[in-house]
């Protein structure tokens, strides 16, 4: 694949063992040790993708990852956060400023490279799709990437954008976890559906009064409804 990768962590032994599953699977590795230098290594390298871990000396991985979203430069950099065990808090934070997706430490260094491997497929020209969709109050727009409820613009990350879109394209049919981790993130096998339940959370929190389009089917996945 060639594709480069920066790992941004302060533990030699994460790096290192990331470093060798990485490089078998065809990836270039950068890393850093500490927010200040995987930021400085970010903006001097331009990866393909970076693997960030929140919990970082000198600057946090969010302070980092925000940084790197408001420059034109890095802000199409994809990110995968890296988090301790239990900290949704931070993991919510990083998908809002706009990382793609997350893994929970500790982690299998297979996981992350089947993850950056999607991720990197995702980048990929995606097929041609109608440029407005509306649904009742509801109005998306792929040439110009917004979401409107009525005249309110609402802000969505890259991924929550892609799930709403492809949510409304396949309207009133039921979508399971994984096939949403297929078609939004590119996962060929499963790994973590946990990911898609904390972006519809949080795709649903930003949707407010139209929170109720996307319904729960229990035990198989997320429909958006024709109606509510």
């Amino acid at each position: 694949m060639n594709a480069k990768i920066l790992v941004i962590d302060d533990e030699p032994d994460v790096v290192d063992l990331l470093a060798i599953n990485l490089k078998a699977a065809g990836f270039n590795v950068l890393a850093a040790d500490n927010g200040e230098a995987g930021l400085a290594k970010a903006r001097a390298e331009v990866p393909d993708l970076i693997v960030l871990d929140l919990m970082l000396p000198r600057m946090s991985g969010t302070e980092v990852c925000k940084l790197l979203k408001r420059d034109a430069a890095t802000a199409a950099i994809p990110i995968i956060m890296v988090t301790a065990k239990g900290e949704e808090v931070d993991r919510i934070i990083g998908l809002e400023l706009g990382a793609d997706d997350y893994v929970t430490k500790p982690f299998s260094p297979r996981e992350l490279s089947l993850r950056a491997q999607s991720i990197l497929r995702r980048s990929q020209p995606e097929p041609a799709r109608p440029e407005r969709i509306k649904h009742g109050a509801l109005t998306l727009d792929h040439a110009r990437h917004e979401v409107f409820i009525g005249e309110e613009k609402i802000e969505l990350t890259a991924t929550e954008f892609k799930l709403l879109a492809l949510l409304l394209e396949r309207k009133g049919r039921v979508q399971s976890r994984d096939r949403l981790l297929n078609d939004v993130w590119g996962y060929e096998s499963v790994i973590d559906t946990r990911t898609v339940d904390t972006h519809v959370r949080r795709l649903r929190e930003k949707m407010g009064r139209l929170a109720d389009y996307v319904e729960t089917v229990r035990g198989v996945g997320y429909r958006l409804l024709d109606t509510v």
